[in-house]
């Protein structure tokens, strides 16, 4: 898998070539390659070998590139987590992992070292950046730059093999704590060579910036997989993303491939200075996370005039597998099937629906993962021979598209019919006073009905009346028992750490 991404642009004359960007600096493949080869050796020196886990917690920085594929080179099982959790998050994954190695980020270190004292496994740390280090009788605390500065810039590969594990992928965790989705070495590069080279043309002259972070599978390959995989650069930052920041970003490095969500795309859409000359350099955009609105592709493509490029893809397949892609978009969808995988959608007996018809979805394909870690019956719900259930409910067209109806826990069921919550959600940003919104199921009186949080556009009043019109417009554009019951008119929506509305909070 190192190999694959990075090692072959030396092999293919690349060592000069500028592949990464981070503040006012630049890296060349050579560099990269040679710092990789650094930090996989002070990761052996701190106990890491081939099999091991090793845990990344690192914002978006060079650190989490030469980690990355410096763990890859070894043949250590790569872990990677938000970098801003509380101590008893990174007290479930330092258990759930075993980690033997962990790199953590120097600001982070107060929350991180009260979770490592109780770790039963880990036994070194590489803090990055200039600070005292804890002190420990069971677990070495070691300078990143100390030493990795000091470490050998031939590093040994590990004798790795296409089907010995690689990575594990956390899924999003919207039930329970996230699980570990166990990936195979030949698992990324499959994906890659079918989706971002084959479907999405990703080339050697392209450069991308993302939304989302590098801990996040998604933002992993389309902000430093695909990019490296075809000589290509990524330009990287370490601050909270806002839309401020990344017309900033884009701006500076005049990227061509922007990594986003929709809460972004809604957050730069509402930004009044922005103008399609903003975003001149891009030739498209990826979406994924949750299924982006008609109302926001349309509002976008007036603004910029920039594809988007919306998708769905998961921890389970690495990435994405059905997609809408440059020249090829139908606003709303999902778009086609990425050629390489399978899809069925199935009924609750595991039938085929009939075309048009709502069920859930079913992907084959290659980068499948292996099994959730230590969660045996999870597994075997999910990965049923060379099929993997999704859990979204879908329809597919007449001409191949899939339409995405919602998560199935997120599923509701009204006057005996199920609904979905994006359909609702979709309707009502179609309102003039809506900005954001999410719709979960509320119970009253034994039954569950649509309830709406709504953030409105400046300029509009909170209030029973307005509350009733948007009920009223709901009523008028899709059939009237789905329109919602209450609406709760509130100042932001909660999200998760990878951009998506949190219906958890919502609900609670």
């Amino acid at each position: 898998m190192a190999d694959y991404f990075l090692y072959h642009n030396l092999e293919e004359g690349r060592e000069n070539k500028v592949c990464l960007y981070f503040e006012d600096q630049k890296w060349t493949y050579g560099e990269v390659a040679r710092l990789s080869n650094r930090t996989g050796n002070a990761l052996r020196e701190l106990g890491a070998n081939i099999e091991d886990r090793v845990l990344m917690v690192l914002p978006d920085c060079p650190e989490f590139v030469w980690t990355w594929f410096g763990a890859a080179r070894i043949g250590s099982v790569i872990t990677m987590v938000n970098p801003l959790l509380p101590a008893a998050d990174y007290e479930y994954y330092l258990d759930y992992t075993r980690a033997r190695v962990a790199i953590v980020h120097h600001s982070l270190l107060k929350n991180f070292a009260e979770a490592a004292a109780g770790a039963r496994y880990l036994r070194g740390v590489l803090v990055v950046g200039d600070t005292e280090l804890p002190e420990s009788s069971t677990v070495r605390w070691t300078s990143f730059e100390h030493i990795v500065n000091n470490a050998e810039e031939e590093c040994t590969p590990a004798d790795t093999r296409r089907d010995d594990i690689a990575i594990w992928l956390f899924t999003s965790g919207s039930t329970g704590h996230p699980k570990g989705a166990v990936h195979l070495q030949h698992d990324l590069p499959y994906n890659t060579e079918v989706f971002a080279k084959t479907t999405m043309g990703v080339s050697a002259d392209d450069l991308t910036v993302s939304v989302p972070k590098l801990f996040f599978g998604y933002a992993t390959g389309t902000n430093l997989l695909f990019p490296f995989a075809v000589g290509g650069a990524t330009a990287l930052f370490a601050e909270r993303s806002t839309a401020e920041k990344m017309f900033e970003v884009i701006k500076r490095y005049k990227p061509t491939i922007l990594t986003t969500v929709p809460t972004m795309i809604n957050s730069m859409l509402n930004m009044a200075q922005a103008s399609a000359d903003d975003l001149s350099s891009l030739r498209f955009c990826y979406s994924a996370g949750e299924a982006l609105p008609k109302e926001l592709y349309e509002r976008w493509m007036n603004a910029f005039g920039v594809d988007i490029c919306d998708g769905i893809g998961s921890a389970e397949m690495f990435h994405i597998y059905i997609t809408n892609r440059p020249g090829d978009i139908k606003p709303g969808s999902l778009g086609r099937i990425v050629d390489g995988y399978e899809a069925k959608i199935v009924d609750a007996d595991g039938k085929e629906v009939a075309t048009g018809d709502m069920g859930t979805l079913k992907i084959k394909g290659d980068s499948a993962a292996l099994c959730y870690w230590n969660a045996h019956e999870k597994s075997k719900e999910t990965f049923a021979g060379d099929w993997c259930t999704s859990g979204d409910q879908f329809h597919v067209d007449e001409d191949g598209y899939y339409w995405y109806h919602g998560r199935t826990d997120d599923m509701l069921k009204v006057s005996g019919v199920f609904v979905a919550p994006a359909e609702i959600e979709n309707c009502l940003l179609q309102h003039e006073a809506v900005l954001e919104c999410a719709v979960v199921g509320h119970e009253a009186d034994g039954l569950v009905k649509p309830k709406a949080f709504v953030v409105l556009r400046e300029g509009f009043e909170a209030g029973d009346q307005t509350a009733e019109d948007i009920k009223q417009f709901v009523k008028t554009n899709i059939a009237i028992y789905k329109y919602p019951r209450w609406v709760e008119f509130v100042s932001s929506l909660p999200k998760n750490d990878r951009g998506k509305i949190d219906r958890k909070k919502l609900k609670t």
